[in-house]
């Protein structure tokens, strides 16, 4: 049986969660995520857990924040004036919207809160300083 190596293309069935078993994200019910082993399409933990595998076998993991989306990081929080903001919606708590920085790219923020005067967007990865769980099987080596 093969077992899966750096530069394989997999398929595989994931179920993400936290410590307290919250299911974040998973395949349940979906096609298998693709990606290519070591191209940089997953986390790194996850990437490096499916070294070694076969088709059918199943594996949990634990990545901590540093093999999955980094710690937290305060200077991407940001409170902004609502007179400064170019939108003709009222923002809620939750929602997700693209920034244009000055050197031309865009990056997504979320808006945290929301008052009368100001909002406050984050740019951090919603997953960021968190250590993830993930149930993973193997589906194929295409």
């Amino acid at each position: 049986m093969t077992n899966a190596k750096k530069g394989d293309t997999v398929k595989v069935h994931y179920t993400g969660s936290f410590s307290d078993g919250t299911v974040f994200d998973t395949s349940d019910g979906k096609e298998p995520l693709e990606f290519t082993i070591g191209a940089g399409d997953v986390i790194p933990g996850f990437d490096n857990a499916v070294v070694g595998m076969a088709t059918g076998d199943n594996k949990e993991i634990q990545v901590p924040m540093t093999d999955a989306y980094g710690p937290r990081h305060d200077d991407l929080v940001l409170t902004i004036e609502r007179e400064h903001l170019p939108m003709e919606s009222d923002p809620v708590e939750g929602m997700m919207l693209q920034a244009h920085l000055k050197d031309g790219q865009t990056v997504m923020v979320q808006v945290t809160d929301v008052t009368d005067d100001s909002i406050t967007l984050d740019a951090n990865h919603p997953l960021a300083g968190r250590d993830l769980t993930f149930q993973i099987t193997l589906m194929e080596i295409v």
